[in-house]
């Protein structure tokens, strides 16, 4: 049976939601990040028939659509059904890599690519880019961050708007396979 019409049907729902999610990484992050140009898709048959819609993108994907939570902070998201939900991930429950004291680490480079810098209020005087990267690691870590949902929302407009045809593409299908046979 010839599958042609579920199978573009799936194509146009993976392209519009990683349209959309790229659209909102550009509005929410500035466009042109790691994050933005690693998301993909991918429509495969398994052995039985069946169609699965995967998407691709960079392990930490997660933790921006979704947030993380902080030690003194609970955040939460919008799920692809519009349901606010709390995050799974929050701060202080894996270890790292990088080891005690890795995420100001990584904000002092960070701060240094941005070329940005504080002044201390008593001295006037700009203040090392290693304060600064510690001052905001520290805020991060209790504070958590916030979820923006780039990946949800377009989940779930792509489910409303194309679940609704997805019957009418599979009916085509079956509908054309029938008239082959002779």
């Amino acid at each position: 049976m010839k599958i042609d019409n579920m199978e573009n049907y799936l194509n146009s729902f993976g392209k519009q939601v990683v349209n959309r999610a790229k659209g909102n990484i550009q509005r929410k992050k500035g466009g042109g990040t790691a994050l933005e140009n690693s998301i993909k898709f991918k429509v495969n048959v398994d052995k039985d028939g069946l169609f699965m819609v995967n998407f691709f993108m960079n392990s930490y994907g997660s933790y921006v659509d979704k947030g993380v939570s902080g030690t003194k902070k609970k955040r939460s998201y919008k799920d692809y059904k519009g349901k606010t939900i709390t995050t799974p991930f929050k701060f202080g429950t894996r270890s790292s890599k990088a080891g005690k004291g890795g995420m100001s680490g990584i904000m002092t480079k960070w701060v240094k690519k941005k070329k940005f810098q504080w002044k201390d209020k008593k001295t006037g005087r700009f203040m090392s880019y290693k304060s600064m990267g510690y001052i905001i690691a520290r805020s991060i870590y209790s504070k958590g961050l916030e979820g923006i949902s780039f990946f949800q929302k377009p989940l779930g407009l792509g489910l409303k708007q194309y679940g609704e045809g997805l019957l009418g593409a599979l009916t085509e299908d079956i509908i054309e396979g029938l008239t082959t046979i002779n």
